[in-house]
């Protein structure tokens, strides 16, 4: 019995010890895990005092490094690095650090910010399924979200700001049942949001300022938990966005909305901080948002809003800060807002409120920008015209002129048929099979494929034949909120499709005796200009009269590019930010390709499109578009055949019509560099000249402040220099091919891109590069 009882003991003293051993080969394992972090993480004077020796759960807690410990094992990890580290050399391995982090199974927070790390967010992140909060900002990550992210089930807090992330949110992230916060703010994300983020029940937080998104946020209304959105800075619109009723904080600076504001708003009685400043809504102020029982923060500046404001209109004691600058607003200044001015700021200007100073407009200047933009009540504008007309009638009977009564009554007329014209005209539509024909020929025919153009290497939809009923419900009956300006015989509108989408529509209203026949050809060039720097072509739909089958109008689809044009990055003078010197060369670049691909990169090549720099548009990542071509569809000569439409093959009359776009391309290049708007023949000589001039360091420099002010290499300058003068030679044999053209702004990149990563200092006022100086 007593041997029994002996084993016993030392059965049980073995089991403790073999416990002992384990728990210090569990605690020796992580060390060496934490080890290899700071090893991987390039030794960062944060964690220069870890060693062997170190007992990380009692390191005392920092600003910048923290190691929490429960039943020996780590469960938050904090490292904070220096704001503006640089990238982890080139030997770092996203992978091999992630591998490194799974080793820490208990790992719930873990926070890595400023650190320099890089790569694309790996898969392998799904193996620390335990953690709750995951904080990667102010790194260089690029790439997408990866799907992996959401099998994190247990995440609460997802924050990836300040990196350098594109493409779209995953559908996937819906499924995080128990995220509370989502902030991607400062990347290049892009798209539309999923409408998965409605199903984030728990989500208190979402916060994606600084990215390209677009389109409308999906319907937030049932996340009730919802206290802060935060989504300036992207291409959001037009609707506004729907939210629960316990939203604390609203930011939508600079999109695109231009809805109204919805009257839900009136009634969030936590509403603290709302900013739509920088859009384009219209409609009715309301000003009882000045006395919402939370708010602290009202900004509604820069939009078309109206209304007529009162003295006595009530304001909330607590609010500080009041924009109302740059709307249509008339009335009074509620005095409320004048009261207690010590600790509260409030802008009011350019609006037509009776202030008695000269920082509003006439009342009569708000009233008819209303007009224009459609934005008074209904029966205003029909009591406004009926003054108008009743005007005219009274001033014809006076004067007895009968023929000005007929022509206000001719000129009423006139627009109420241009305005229901689009409805009233009798209308009939071609089968999706009637366009066999030539679609089977321009899939098949190698004349009419390049390597360049090859559907599906754009990520666009197959071009298409549209109904005249998707393309009236995707500008709601082409309403005028849809309007985007004239064409030459015709209209351009924006329209959303089914899937959410955007596209640029545009009408051309035909003469008669044209058959559809008659645009095939040209229908089959225009389904061929899809390429990364040409606003691609989607699809088309005819409209036909009906008396004899002639088209009688048609609508042209292309892709919907959102950041307008270069010369707003460039030359304009209120332009909000300008593109840097390294974005100007990408956006040169991007010209120069999709003009090499007019005129090499289809059959027949287009050449004379007569490119300005206000057909150049910049999507969502600022890539260059050409946005004009040389087609007679585009113009008004179906049925001529045109001198720049010319067959493929090296010619004399190729190479001047290609040396035409070269000069045009000199133009674009030539604001591109000086920052100035260029709108005569003598603007270009002007700057031209004193841009040669600057070259040997003589007379003004006219290289653009911006350029000058920033990082920018005196070689990747001088090379663009050139470039632009050489194009703008009289003789066009003189100008530079298309490949040469190519090679050098290729060059230029290269040379800034070697700039920027070497250890040189920007350009100083004095320094000189050969002859080209900088000041």
């Amino acid at each position: 019995m007593g041997k029994e009882m002996g084993v016993e003991k030392l059965l049980v003293l073995f089991l403790v010890l073999i416990s002992i051993r384990y728990s210090e080969q569990l605690q020796s394992s992580q060390v060496q895990t934490l080890l290899r972090i700071q090893h991987l993480l390039n030794y960062p004077t944060a964690l220069s005092s870890w060693n062997n020796e170190t007992d990380f759960c009692k390191i005392e807690p920092s600003s910048t490094v923290t190691v929490v410990c429960y039943d020996e094992n780590i469960t938050q990890l904090h490292i904070i690095g220096r704001k503006g580290t640089s990238p982890l050399p080139r030997k770092f391995s996203i992978r091999s650090f992630v591998n490194a982090l799974a080793k820490l199974p208990s790992l719930k927070v873990l926070r890595l910010v400023s650190l320099g790390l890089w790569g694309p967010l790996p898969e392998k992140l799904s193996r620390l399924s335990a953690l709750e909060i995951l904080d990667l900002s102010s790194n260089y990550f690029h790439s997408g979200i990866p799907e992996a992210v959401s099998s994190l089930t247990d995440l609460q807090t997802l924050v990836l700001n300040g990196n350098r992330l594109t493409g779209r949110i995953p559908d996937g992230l819906g499924s995080l049942s128990v995220l509370a916060v989502l902030s991607l703010k400062s990347n290049s994300l892009d798209g539309h949001l999923p409408d998965t983020l409605r199903d984030l029940n728990n989500l208190r937080v979402l916060s994606l300022s600084k990215n390209n998104f677009s389109g409308d946020v999906p319907d937030l209304s049932s996340l009730q938990n919802l206290q802060v959105l935060e989504l300036e800075d992207n291409s959001f619109g037009p609707k506004f966005p729907q939210t629960g009723s316990k939203i604390e904080s609203i930011a939508l600076r600079n999109n695109k909305f231009t809805a109204n504001i919805p009257e839900k708003v009136q009634s969030y009685y936590q509403l603290e901080h709302f900013d739509i400043s920088s859009n384009n809504f219209m409609g009715p102020f309301p000003p009882s948002l000045l006395s919402l029982s939370s708010i602290t923060y009202l900004n509604v500046a820069g939009n078309k809003l109206t209304g007529m404001l009162f003295e006595d209109n009530p304001c909330n004691t607590a609010l500080d800060f009041v924009d109302l600058s740059g709307n249509l607003l008339t009335g009074s200044l509620p005095s409320c807002l004048l009261s207690n001015s010590r600790n509260r700021i409030v802008h009011f200007s350019n609006n037509c409120l009776a202030t008695g100073d000269d920082t509003q407009h006439p009342f009569s200047f708000c009233r008819n920008e209303a007009l224009a933009v459609g934005v008074l009540p209904q029966h205003q504008r029909q009591k406004h015209a009926s003054k108008v007309i009743l005007a005219l009638i009274i001033c014809g009977s006076i004067t007895g002129g009968v023929i000005l009564v007929c022509l206000t009554v001719l000129i009423a007329k006139y627009f109420l048929a241009k305005k229901t014209s689009a409805r009233n005209t009798p209308t009939r539509f071609i089968s999706e099979d009637a366009s066999s024909s030539y679609t089977s020929k321009l899939f098949t025919d190698p004349r009419f494929i390049t390597q360049a153009m090859k559907l599906g290497a754009l990520n666009l939809p197959s071009y298409r034949i549209f109904s005249l009923e998707e393309l009236e419900a995707a500008t709601n009956n082409f309403d005028t909120t849809t309007f985007m300006g004239e064409i030459p015989n015709g209209q351009m509108y924006r329209g959303q499709m089914r899937d959410g989408s955007y596209v640029t529509i545009r009408c051309q209203i035909m003469k008669r005796s044209n058959t559809r026949q008659n645009f095939m050809h040209h229908i089959e060039l225009i389904s061929k200009l899809r390429h990364q720097h040409l606003v691609s072509a989607l699809g088309h739909c005819f409209q036909f009269y009906s008396d004899d089958s002639s088209v009688s109008r048609i609508f042209l689809v292309f892709e919907y590019v959102p950041n307008g044009t270069l010369r707003r990055w460039t030359s304009d003078k209120h332009a909000r930010r300008k593109l840097t010197w390294t974005q100007r060369i990408a956006a040169a670049t991007g010209v120069a390709k999709g003009l090499q691909f007019l005129h090499n990169g289809i059959i027949p090549g287009l050449f004379s499109n007569n490119l300005k720099i206000t057909d150049i548009l910049l999507d969502q990542n600022l890539v260059a578009k050409i946005s004009s071509y040389n087609l007679p569809v585009l113009t008004e000569n179906i049925g001529k055949e045109y001198c720049q439409i010319i067959p493929v093959g090296y010619n004399q009359r190729e190479k001047y019509e290609e040396k035409l776009d070269v000069y045009d391309f000199g133009v674009i290049l030539l604001e591109i560099i000086t920052g100035r708007p260029i709108k005569t023949k003598n603007d270009i000589l002007l700057l031209r000249n004193q841009l040669q001039a600057s070259m040997t360091g003589n007379g003004v420099n006219v290289v653009d402040l911006a350029i000058r002010r920033s990082s920018c290499s005196s070689e990747s300058l001088r090379t663009m220099i050139e470039m632009c003068c050489r194009c703008l030679y009289e003789d066009p044999v003189d100008r530079p091919s298309m490949e040469d053209l190519l090679w050098n702004l290729q060059f230029a990149a290269q040379v800034q891109d070697d700039y920027h990563s070497s250890d040189a200092s920007p350009i100083s006022p004095i320094q000189r590069s050969g002859q080209l100086v900088i000041q």
